[in-house]
């Protein structure tokens, strides 16, 4: 079996579905224990446990942690001496992501009421962010411009890249992308001890406010434990995409769609809607017959047997519904006119609309970014964007005559809950005012 096929007809469709879309949020207890055990030896011992644990699980021999730094120059160089077409490709996706971001930038306002209170809202960008690059199966550029970028148009003034070389040749292609996103500083460690690292900070390594970034097991772990030190993104599951497709794109797209997440990991989930069941077989013909020639026809296969599906709905309003259940990561609408149906599509990471926009376009040079919620969070978090690197600040100047009338109410409202030195600072305000008017 390549694909599972369901049916929303079918008697035990509920069940099946419940199966296919259930959510493993299990954590490995051996993993998270490991994890938690290295991030505190880096928290007490600082650099010294950071160089021991980088040379033994990157292959490395450095002798000090200065070797693990790469300089602005070597930035530069790594752009400046890429072949054209990647130069020219990266910086085309640097300025469409740079230019999408642009348009979140939040802005500080305020109001003036009638009796001169003054209330509003300060927007101020995060002082430090640690980046988390993956560097060990292989290398992502694509990572380093959707993290950084929105750090950098966010006015993000200190933003730390870290980035795993095993081996100790550091991929050029990332530190690029580096250059382009405007990454102050750059280290080549990884795993659990760079997460900590970028938390506590060390001699060599400045500690941040925030962490964003994908990583491994080991690294997720490593940013669940230091969450309250500081921020993180979000810890982000397998890839998911889901298809609607009304029969009129052609079998061999959908296909190679579906493949575009599988093609992640075993436990990525690819799902196709579709009211045509011809169609529905004519794009599992199409798996069969394209699978064979992927490079990673491994994984491909074993992601679409373990959590694939083709489901043939009664109608696209149906699988619009069904989309919603599932919150997916990443939402092909392929339909005539898919404007008609982006209301009726509540959760979603990301929407992809018509039978043009793949979802590879998303993931590397639309604009919007790639960092989405996954495993159903869809359904109350958003994309990584300029809002996660800001932060808000309430301003409040209340006049006398405001201080005058609210003290009043908080008094109540402060008794009411037994909070008496409340009540006592807002209507030392108001007997004083009283006392002036006498």
């Amino acid at each position: 079996m390549t694909i599972r096929f369901l049916n929303t007809k079918d008697k035990d469709f509920e069940k099946n579905f419940s199966a296919l879309v259930a959510v493993d949020s299990s954590v490995d207890p051996e993993i998270t224990k490991r994890a938690e055990a290295i991030v505190e030896d880096v928290h007490k011992r600082g650099d010294e446990a950071v160089l021991e644990y980088t040379n033994r699980f990157d292959r490395m021999n450095a002798k000090c942690m200065e070797e693990f730094r790469i300089t602005q120059e070597q930035l530069k160089n790594a752009l400046e001496t890429l072949p054209e077409d990647q130069k020219h490709a990266l910086t085309v996706a640097a300025e469409r992501i740079r230019s999408f971001h642009e348009h979140e930038l939040g802005q500080s306002w305020s109001i003036t009421e009638k009796d001169g209170t003054k209330l509003g809202i300060r927007y101020t960008a995060l002082d430090s962010v640690g980046l988390y690059v993956p560097g060990g199966k292989a290398a992502y550029p694509s990572s380093v411009l959707m993290n950084a970028m929105p750090a950098h148009v966010a006015g993000v003034k200190n933003i730390v890249m870290v980035v795993p070389t095993p081996g100790g040749t550091p991929n050029q292609l990332v530190l690029a992308a580096a250059c382009l996103a405007g990454v102050s500083t750059c280290f080549t460690i990884g795993g659990a001890q760079a997460v900590a690292a970028l938390a506590y900070g060390t001699k060599t390594i400045p500690a941040v406010d925030k962490i964003v970034g994908p990583g491994n097991a080991y690294v997720a772990a490593a940013k669940r434990y230091v969450f309250g030190t500081v921020g993180i993104d979000m810890i982000a599951g397998p890839s998911e995409i889901l298809v609607i497709c009304d029969g009129k794109t052609n079998p061999d797209w959908i296909a190679m769609d579906l493949f575009s997440q599988a093609e992640h990991d075993e436990l990525a989930q690819a799902i196709l809607l579709t009211p045509d069941a011809e169609f529905a077989e004519a794009v599992k013909t199409s798996i069969e017959k394209q699978l064979p020639d992927m490079p990673r026809k491994g994984i491909i296969a074993a992601s679409l047997k373990n959590r694939g599906a083709i489901i043939v709905t009664e109608s696209v309003e149906e699988a619009c519904r069904i989309a919603d259940k599932i919150a997916p990561e990443h939402l092909e609408l392929s339909v005539e006119d898919p404007e008609k149906y982006v209301d009726l599509i509540h959760h979603a990471g990301a929407m992809f609309l018509g039978a043009y926009t793949c979802e590879a376009l998303g993931d590397y040079c639309a604009g919007p970014n790639h960092v989405l919620p996954t495993s159903r969070t869809a359904r109350y978090s958003s994309p990584l964007g300029v809002w996660d690197f800001q932060k808000r600040t309430s301003i409040l100047k209340v006049s006398k005559q405001g201080a005058y009338e609210l003290g009043k109410i908080a008094d109540v409202l402060a008794r009411g809950e037994f909070l008496y030195a409340h009540s006592g600072s807002a209507m030392y305000r108001v007997k004083d005012l009283d006392s002036k008017d006498k």
